[in-house]
């Protein structure tokens, strides 16, 4: 495991993935320049060994019986040509010249003879690898047809052997010319690579110092013209993040402006109604009836700063996406239903008729795949916002209703309150956004927590009117148009099966 999470350096990996080819094709080059010296140096040789063992063979067919002589001596080399032959100081040569019928006739009978499938034709000749005692020879060989005979079948065998000395000489001189080179290039090579690689790394080094160099509150995009186009996908892609990041950090400076701006109103509120009660208790006229409104003062005060650090706490929750990720089986009916019973004392004090509608069998609740206390979250405000905004006398609707054509589970808050005109319905989900006009006090942050659990969730919401009212029909039944959210959840994939349980 540790291999996995070790730094690597690019520059060495590089470097690795082109000297480790070269030093494997070092030796296989070694290998084939051997192979090919070998070849040139036997060329030479070959050509003249077949020479003398043709020569041999030419004077093998020309030789008439004499009276009284025998085979042995009739072709056997003469003392001039027998010297000549063996005057190499360097190697051992060596003849033998075989008769029609396979019987010696002359020369050194040690010669190991062909192998019997060689093809027999006349007069050409023919090269072969062989042993004589402990040497290695190289062996010329071909077979003659004596003069007169031309038409016979039957030919002599002649061959010519000689040790490889010289070959093996020749071969170490080539190889040794084209090997002691290398081990000049090979070095010289490597440093070129070296050279080449740390020329070409060096405008990443450059970038490298560029960044490091830079302030932490900079955040403005890495200048492109001077990297290698290798790089600039990466770059862009720095580039990107830290534009993202510029944006985000702007916001959280935005977000706590308007979080301490709003917390700022409640707790001058709770200073100035504690100072003055204590104004009051100092000059003697602390009147039980100033004291219980200072205390009430101070009550709402704390209530409103309390909202408004949960609302923050809340908004910090829905916007961690590592917390948002844990997820499991949410039963979205038995949420709400309990959602809707803690806000029913609220709902009597403001006299408005609060309800749920949603399947209230088991085996029938609607599940989702989500984080339980961000989604309990979601309907608290969606519920709260209800209650806030409608007026005495109103209702206040939650719905959980299955959509099968959509294959998603809908979360449904209406109420019959004043209302959001169009042109506000999506700044309403913006932080600290309150309409004008509706003298409600709120802290503005609870569409935004709900639209960023709905993002976090990968759901849907919409809003629009409860129902549509004709000319003078809000004075009359003293309620507006109303607000519906609705919040469209993916099904549960267990769904389907627990329904046929």
């Amino acid at each position: 495991m540790a291999g996995d999470t070790e730094q690597r350096s690019l520059f060495g990996e590089i470097l690795d993935w082109m000297l480790a080819p070269l030093l494997v094709i070092w030796p296989i080059s070694v290998a084939l320049t051997w192979l090919v010296a070998q070849g040139i140096a036997n060329r030479p040789y070959d050509r003249e060994l077949g020479e003398m063992a043709r020569n041999l063979g030419l004077q093998a067919a020309s030789e008439t019986p004499r009276a009284g002589s025998s085979a042995r001596s009739r072709y056997a080399l003469s003392p001039e040509a027998a010297a000549l032959l063996r005057a190499d100081e360097a190697d051992t040569v060596y003849y033998q010249v075989l008769g029609l019928r396979g019987e010696f006739l002359s020369g050194d009978r040690q010669l190991p003879v062909p192998a019997a499938d060689d093809p027999i034709v006349p007069w050409e000749l023919h090269f072969r690898d062989d042993e004589v005692g402990s040497d290695t020879v190289r062996v010329a060989y071909l077979w003659v047809a004596p003069e007169g005979q031309a038409g016979s079948t039957q030919t002599m065998l002649v061959q010519v052997a000689e040790t490889l000395g010289k070959r093996a000489r020749l071969t170490n001189e080539i190889i040794k010319g084209v090997i002691l080179p290398q081990f000049v290039i090979l070095p010289l090579a490597v440093l070129l690579v070296w050279l080449a690689l740390a020329r070409g790394i060096a405008p990443l080094n450059d970038l490298q110092r560029r960044i490091r160099s830079r302030e932490s509150s900079d955040l403005s995009p890495i200048d492109e013209r001077r990297i290698p186009d290798e790089v600039a996908p990466l770059v862009r892609a720095i580039n990107d993040l830290l534009g993202r990041l510029d944006q985000s950090i702007g916001a959280q400076k935005h977000f706590l402006a308007d979080a301490a701006h709003q917390l700022k109103t409640p707790l001058a509120g709770l200073r100035t109604q504690a100072e003055f009660a204590q104004r009051e208790i100092d000059e003697g006229r602390s009147e039980p009836a100033e004291l219980r409104r200072s205390l009430q003062q101070i009550a709402l005060s704390s209530q409103r700063a309390a909202h408004m650090v949960n609302q923050l706490l809340a908004m910090a929750r829905a916007e961690d996406k590592e917390h948002a990720a844990r997820r499991s089986e949410v039963n979205l009916s038995e949420l709400a239903m309990e959602t809707v019973r803690d806000f029913v004392p609220r709902a009597m004090d403001k006299r408005i008729d609060l309800g749920f509608e949603g399947p209230d069998d088991e085996h029938s609740a609607l599940r989702i795949n989500g984080h339980p206390l961000l989604i309990r979250e979601l309907i608290r405000n969606l519920v709260d916002n209800a209650l806030l905004y409608t007026p005495a006398h109103g209702t206040v609707t939650v719905r959980v209703v299955e959509d099968p054509f959509g294959q998603v589970t809908v979360l449904q808050v209406e109420d019959s309150g004043p209302g959001i005109p169009e042109s506000e319905r999506e700044q309403v989900f913006q932080p600290f956004y309150r309409a004008l006009g509706t003298n409600v006090d709120g802290s503005g942050l609870g569409l935004a927590i709900v639209r960023e659990i709905v993002q976090q969730h990968e759901a849907e919401i919409t809003l629009d009117e409860t129902r549509e009212l004709r000319s003078g029909q809000a004075q009359e039944d003293g309620q507006g148009p109303g607000a519906r959210f609705t919040v469209r959840f993916a099904a549960h994939p267990g769904r389907d099966a627990l329904s046929a349980t």
